[in-house]
């Protein structure tokens, strides 16, 4: 068989160290998870916080935090962050 067909490089590491919850009891607790949730999917490393975190994408406990984010970054023209605050929302909805 072909080496090119062999498989043997491993999956490379996973970042999730980098994401780390605030203090559940933090005041902006809400805002800064909501923050960093989208930050990971502009990147496209949602599935990355998903397992560092626990939670999921579409947790309806950061509609208002996820919406006041959106609005933030339409008046920025922020487009990308928009447009995943925005798949955020709707994935709140199914």
């Amino acid at each position: 068989m072909s080496r090119a067909f062999v498989n043997e490089d491993h999956e490379p590491p996973r970042r999730t160290g980098r994401y780390e919850l605030p203090p559940s009891d933090a005041p902006d607790f809400g805002t800064r998870v909501a923050r960093m949730m989208l930050e990971a999917a502009r990147v496209s490393e949602i599935a990355d916080f998903e397992l560092a975190t626990g939670l999921s994408w579409g947790d309806a406990r950061f509609v208002a935090e996820v919406t006041a984010i959106r609005d933030e970054a339409e008046r920025a023209g922020d487009d990308r962050l928009e447009l995943v605050a925005a798949r955020y929302l709707r994935a709140i909805q199914k």
